[in-house]
């Protein structure tokens, strides 16, 4: 399921905090309104021409120990769903040192097995901006930049509008939601989205096995041979429902589990530690 977003959809989620760290400005200094005020200036200008495009999946998943497995699915003449092809595994790391509870947790703890007597889902997602950002100010180093950071926060913003929907009407498990924008920036609705790259899914060469599943082209968005994600002003990740998830952060792997998550990635430990902090 697609959904492209114009910047005046998706003004009011952004999360200013983030752009004006990536500037090293408090907000509330002088240099950081001025920026602000032509920021603002620059949405203006981009209304007519930007856009978010976003992709999202909500298959049927279970684990499989720190394995997660989607089911891929396709629309049909009566309107229903139906399983299509084989089901995709998504390897996923578990945390080095326990948490305050004791737990070291992997994202596949989030999900049910397969045998258990209700099926869970997951929602698979990516968005990122349609504009060039190298070719609109290719000798203007400063409105680059300018443009550089509101790509970026206009994207992680049609992650947090899709999310929203998501949550309320496209999987609807959370229909009657009323949040604020601040709650939403504080992330207080029920689930969590951990985008790649995020501490509890720090292996970027994940974005291969995303992009089978969402078709990044759809967007596009294309795939270097290091797993990042061009444009630049890219996002993807998971969409989990279960209340109590929450994030955490795996920390660098040791060399146990390096070899174990090599061996289930098809892959070397040296291949690994290309992507993620291992050993």
């Amino acid at each position: 399921m697609r959904r492209n977003y114009r910047i005046s959809d998706l003004k009011a989620y952004i999360n200013w905090v983030y752009f004006f760290h990536a500037w090293s400005l408090p907000q509330q200094s002088e240099e950081g309104k001025h920026l602000y005020d032509e920021a603002q200036n620059m949405l203006r200008m981009l209304q007519p021409y930007l856009v978010v495009k976003t992709v999202v999946e909500i298959l049927p998943a279970w684990s499989e120990g720190d394995d997660i497995v989607v089911q891929p699915m396709q629309p049909c003449e009566c309107g229903q769903s139906h399983p299509c092809g084989d089901p995709i595994r998504l390897p996923m790391l578990r945390q080095q040192t326990p948490d305050k509870n004791g737990y070291c947790l992997c994202l596949s703890d989030f999900l049910r097995p397969k045998q258990a007597l209700k099926q869970d889902k997951m929602g698979v997602f990516a968005t990122s901006t349609s504009i060039d950002v190298a070719k609109t100010f290719p000798n203007d180093d400063y409105n680059k930049m300018l443009l550089q950071t509101l790509a970026d926060r206009l994207a992680e913003a049609g992650a947090e509008r899709l999310h929203e929907e998501v949550r309320k009407t496209i999987w609807g498990y959370a229909p009657d939601e009323q949040l604020t924008i601040e709650e939403l920036h504080r992330e207080a609705f029920q689930g969590i989205r951990p985008a790649v790259g995020y501490p509890c899914l720090p292996d970027i060469s994940i974005n291969f096995i995303l992009d089978k599943i969402v078709d990044f082209q759809s967007i596009g968005v294309t795939l270097t041979t290091s797993a990042m994600m061009q444009p630049h002003a890219s996002v993807s990740g998971l969409m989990f429902s279960l209340p109590e998830a929450r994030y955490f952060s795996v920390g660098k792997i040791d060399q146990s589990q390096a070899s174990d998550y090599a061996h289930r990635r098809h892959t070397t430990v040296e291949e690994l530690k290309k992507y993620v902090q291992c050993c």
